[in-house]
């Protein structure tokens, strides 16, 4: 069976760490408060990982298909910044598939496997 590549990037809003702390109540303040995300040597505010988990489930189900995910396993390797514009790289062998996030600078910020039925 031949490895299925997809490529496909977003843009993280200005807001989305607003919005998502929101949806999820996760509202550490280094998600919503400037001084202080920069106060624990953050650059600013981040955006939270199980928002950029989500985003990469996302890339990797067809049609908007949530059923489609069985499994998924990530490790967070850098924060991801509001206006940062995310690539996601995944490769398919049957229904394991790996998957590597990077920023708009290069920086790998997730890498994960999922399996998908």
């Amino acid at each position: 069976m031949m490895a299925k590549e997809k490529r496909s990037n977003t843009i993280i809003g200005k807001y989305m760490p607003y919005y998502y702390a929101g949806a999820s109540l996760d509202f550490n303040l280094i998600h919503i408060d400037q001084e202080y995300a920069k106060a624990n040597g953050l650059p600013g505010i981040i955006l939270q990982g199980m928002c950029t988990m989500a985003l990469t489930a996302k890339h990797l189900i067809d049609n908007g298909n949530p059923a489609q995910l069985r499994s998924i396993k990530v490790r967070f390797l850098n924060p991801v910044l509001p206006e940062d514009e995310l690539i996601f790289d995944s490769i398919a062998n049957g229904p394991d598939v790996s998957v590597v996030v990077k920023n708009k600078n290069g920086g790998r910020v997730l890498k994960g496997k999922a399996t998908l039925k």
